[in-house]
């Protein structure tokens, strides 16, 4: 085995050594170069664009609770039992319609009573009638018993009308709830037979905040009391839209002090009956924010919660800023302070550039990028 001199070995460690240190300082300065943004191959170009001043739809959403217009239990008014049901529950009746029919066993024997003691006092005055015409009765007696038979005609009236109770009737147009007796049962007065609805408008209650009262306030006065600049929508539980808008159909009286909320109802038509008293969705509420300042999502970031942007100033360098949002969209920003449309600020790379850094970047038109934007901030 040939054995290699000593110094032959030395200078092989010594030029493995220099190399290892040339590719180490080579990295290094690559490492450095890419970190300063300085590398053509893998660092990213940094694109600026401005804030562009335009008209924003804005919405807002609240969770809802919807009811229907007239919503009442309908009772029995006399006690009895149950003879016959002439609907059936989710059915559609009209106004007048039958619904229950009770027999009331106490009210129809005080009618009958009321009719023979009417019939009774008419006999006595047809009676007294003759007697006068022979002079036996005077006419004060017979003004009497014309007294008690009017009193006793009143009797009857009531009696009948009681007993007209034991027919209830639909009170408006609606749709028939759950029933919670059979035919047969013994009905008291007072007793739930059902609950009725009226679903042709529906009312939907839902919280709104003291500052976006204030704000919607504002659209109403100046439409003149209309809400034709609000847009209402419902969505429903399933995700939907329903097909009819809303209107804001009242506001109530008081804050609640305790959530600082106020409630509004919106009023939506139901011409085909899909929704029903008691269901829950979000209302959205549309209405246009005019010249305002907006801004990609993806030309900020954020320190401390806080939100900045990098404006680029006539000299090419970088400043942060903290900037005020008014509103947060998908893909956009609505800036109410920090900065303006006359400026530049950097939409792509933030993260290669640092405070006072001098950059080269390349200017994309505002209106185009805001119709390209699907990205969030960084």
């Amino acid at each position: 085995m040939k054995i290699l001199p000593i110094g032959i070995i030395s200078l092989a460690f010594v030029s493995v050594s220099l190399s290892g240190c040339s590719l180490e300082a080579e990295s290094h300065e690559e490492s450095h170069a890419e970190s300063h943004g300085e590398s053509g191959s893998h660092a990213h170009k940094i694109i600026a664009t401005s804030p562009i001043r335009t008209d924003v739809i804005s919405t807002q959403p609240y969770v809802c609770q919807i009811h229907s217009r007239n919503h009442i239990e309908i009772r029995a008014i006399e006690s009895g039992y149950l003879e016959k049901i002439g609907v059936n529950e989710g059915q559609s009746v009209k106004k007048g319609d039958l619904m229950f029919q009770i027999v009331p066993v106490l009210y129809q024997a005080k009618l009958n009573s009321e009719i023979a003691e009417r019939d009774r006092i008419q006999i006595e005055l047809n009676n007294a009638k003759k007697l006068n015409e022979k002079g036996i009765v005077s006419e004060q007696e017979i003004a009497l018993k014309g007294a008690e038979l009017a009193k006793a005609e009143a009797n009857v009236m009531l009696a009948r009308a009681e007993l007209q109770f034991a027919s209830v009737t639909a009170p408006f147009d609606g749709i028939v709830d759950r029933q919670r007796n059979q035919v047969g049962s013994l009905i008291e007065e007072g007793d739930i037979l059902t609950t009725f609805s009226d679903n042709s408008l529906m009312w939907v209650y839902f919280n709104v905040p003291e500052a976006r009262y204030l704000e919607y306030k504002a659209e109403i006065d100046k439409d003149q009391g209309h809400t034709d600049r609000l847009q209402i929508e419902l969505k429903l539980a399933n995700g939907k839209i329903f097909q009819q808008p809303g209107k804001i159909g009242a506001i109530e009286a008081d804050f609640n002090n305790k959530t600082g909320n106020i409630s509004f109802r919106a009023d939506f038509p139901n011409p085909q009956g899909l929704l029903r008293n008691g269901q829950t969705g979000t209302i959205l509420i549309h209405r246009k924010l005019e010249n305002v300042v907006v801004i990609p999502q993806r030309a900020i970031f954020y320190i401390l919660d806080k939100r900045y942007v990098y404006v680029i100033d006539e000299e090419n360098v970088v400043h942060q800023r903290y900037i005020t949002i008014a509103e947060e969209q998908d893909d956009i920003f609505v800036v109410s302070d920090g900065v303006n449309e006359k400026e530049k600020i950097i939409f792509e790379g933030i993260r290669q550039v640092r405070e006072n850094d001098k950059i080269k970047y390349e200017f994309h038109e505002p209106s185009k990028v805001l119709a390209n934007l699907k990205y969030h901030a960084e």
